[in-house]
């Protein structure tokens, strides 16, 4: 990275050059996504990845108490929300179970949502078509980046 930013911080021919071979790659990522939908071929590999070992829940119970960002969040900032009129206990207790109730609902959500689509989604022509419009929309980009000025 720093490389490249000391490159790109030269003159402007070497940006010039970066972005001319970034909009390229981004052509070739678009052209062979069309050219393997033509095939019937998909571009992104139907499997998914293999499931973690272990229990997920405890996964994401210890990566959750664990992780220095909960704590700042209800230290730093749900402890200004807490109701004025409460104790100040119950106050951060009642923000604090809306918050839990509210990550299970949108995490549950989005588990959910993706697990009941994939039916859908590993049909031979919405992937035939979900890569056309990804071959199509990284042609784009990769014009859309040539054409550019700094």
């Amino acid at each position: 990275m720093v490389g490249l930013a000391a490159v790109l911080a030269a003159p402007a021919t070497a940006y010039t050059v970066v972005k001319l071979a970034g909009a390229a790659y981004l052509g070739f990522l678009g052209a062979q996504a069309l050219l393997q939908s033509r095939s019937g071929r998909s571009v992104t590999p139907v499997a998914g990845p293999a499931a973690p070992s272990g229990d997920p829940w405890r996964t994401g119970l210890v990566s959750n108490v664990l992780s220095p960002k909960i704590a700042i969040f209800y230290t730093g900032l749900l402890s200004t929300l807490a109701p004025s009129g409460l104790s100040p206990h119950l106050g951060m207790t009642l923000l604090v179970l809306v918050h839990t109730a509210l990550r299970l609902v949108w995490l549950g959500g989005y588990v959910l949502v993706p697990a009941r689509a994939r039916a859908f989604f590993e049909k031979p022509a919405v992937r035939r078509a979900m890569d056309r419009v990804t071959g199509v929309v990284l042609i784009g980009f990769g014009v859309k980046v040539a054409t550019s000025r700094p």
